[in-house]
């Protein structure tokens, strides 16, 4: 019974639950940024370049026959998917600089405690000073 109550204790800390709570919100994040740059960037971007879609670029490696979509020439063997790559390292950019903003932000917003002005000294500590001070002189 010892490891369960452990285990019990361990779970219901703050920080176990916090982490539980920040990896589901993060993994909503993740799609609604999936989402921005599926839907909304990369379609802009391929408008901006002539109309070009990234993630159907992809270079045959088992001999398929040009023209075939990304899936059908998957479906024929191998092939070397640098558009998916590219829709993707989009994604990570754009999800780091997100998560860098909203960091930077809550930073801004933390109160930081005010400085507390030293201490004054003993009184001793202060009659000793002047005496140096008077016997370098």
């Amino acid at each position: 019974m010892g490891m369960m109550q452990e285990f019990r204790e361990f779970a219901v800390k703050g920080n176990a639950i916090d982490l539980a709570v920040g990896v589901i919100i993060g993994g909503a994040f993740a799609k609604i940024v999936d989402s921005i740059v599926g839907d909304l960037i990369m379609p802009l971007v391929s408008k901006l370049i002539g109309g070009l879609d990234f993630s159907s670029y992809y270079i045959p490696l088992a001999g398929q026959a040009a023209g075939l979509t990304l899936a059908e020439a998957k479906k024929g063997g191998a092939v070397f998917a640098y558009g998916n790559f590219i829709t993707i390292l989009v994604n990570f950019i754009l999800l780091a600089f997100i998560i860098f903003m909203l960091v930077k932000q809550l930073n801004r917003l933390k109160k930081e405690e005010p400085a507390k002005a030293p201490e004054a000294p003993p009184e001793e500590v202060t009659l000793l000073r002047e005496i140096r001070d008077s016997l370098k002189r």
